[in-house]
């Protein structure tokens, strides 16, 4: 899984979304970076009222605050056993 993290200087959001990638991808073992949207006029222009922006394998994940159960279910990542759907006589 790639991890992306649209950010920006002086968004506090974006420093609470990167502690948060920071936790899950240790977690996980996935590596992260993170990319400023005002360093690219595209990504400003799509992005700019929309930061932090987590990218998981290019795609949109969360914006302005990151769900970590979310995180932790995407596929390719670890999910969290409350969001897996439990039927009767598969687990047990």
């Amino acid at each position: 899984m790639r991890v992306r993290l649209l950010t920006r200087v002086g968004c506090h959001l974006c420093d609470d979304a990167a502690e948060v990638l920071a936790r899950v991808c240790a977690e996980t073992g996935t590596g992260w970076d993170t990319v400023d949207v005002d360093s690219d006029d595209e990504l400003r222009a799509e992005y700019g009222d929309q930061v932090p922006v987590v990218l998981l394998d290019g795609r949109e994940h969360d914006s302005f605050r990151v769900d970590e159960e979310r995180l932790h279910a995407w596929p390719g990542g670890r999910p969290v056993p409350e969001l897996v759907e439990r039927k009767p006589g598969i687990f047990d």
